[in-house]
């Protein structure tokens, strides 16, 4: 296995496992995020693993945070933006490898914390992030109310 960091040749094989992690967006929104990216990545690194024969098999987006960041004491903080692998190749190590390379990607940026988040009820990635090392640090509910205007 490789973890690289990405580029326009990878930029395919994100957008569509972007798309399988955040549906939401929708590919041509993550196809203008990537490129933007690719562009000017500033204070990010983006990398994507692939097997002996080039198949892609998962990406880890992170970023550094300069800003207060959960359950951290100290700044900048790097931050594991997205991270996903391939259903049929989870497992395997790939998102451990991905994880280490972006620790090593914050320890030469002078972090000492590197954090993550995901939804509360999300447990397969609790797990994920468990078996990576993290430990979670709080939880936190966000609420809403809508202000009319007079």
């Amino acid at each position: 296995m490789k973890i690289a960091k990405a580029t326009p040749v990878d930029a395919p094989d994100w957008v569509q496992m972007r798309t399988a992690l955040w549906p939401r967006g929708g590919a041509e929104a993550h196809a203008a995020d990537i490129a933007r990216l690719l562009a000017d990545p500033g204070k990010t690194i983006n990398l994507v693993a692939r097997d002996v024969d080039g198949l892609a098999l998962g990406f880890a987006e992170a970023a550094l945070r300069h800003d207060y960041v959960n359950g951290c004491k100290t700044s900048p903080v790097a931050f594991l933006e997205g991270i996903f692998v391939l259903p049929a190749f989870r497992g395997r190590g790939v998102a451990r490898a991905l994880v280490e390379a972006v620790e090593d990607w914050a320890r030469a940026q002078g972090c000492t914390e590197f954090a993550s988040d995901a939804s509360v009820e999300n447990h397969a990635s609790h797990e994920m992030h468990r078996a990576l090392g993290f430990e979670e640090s709080q939880r936190v509910v966000f609420f809403r109310k809508l202000v009319g205007t007079s």
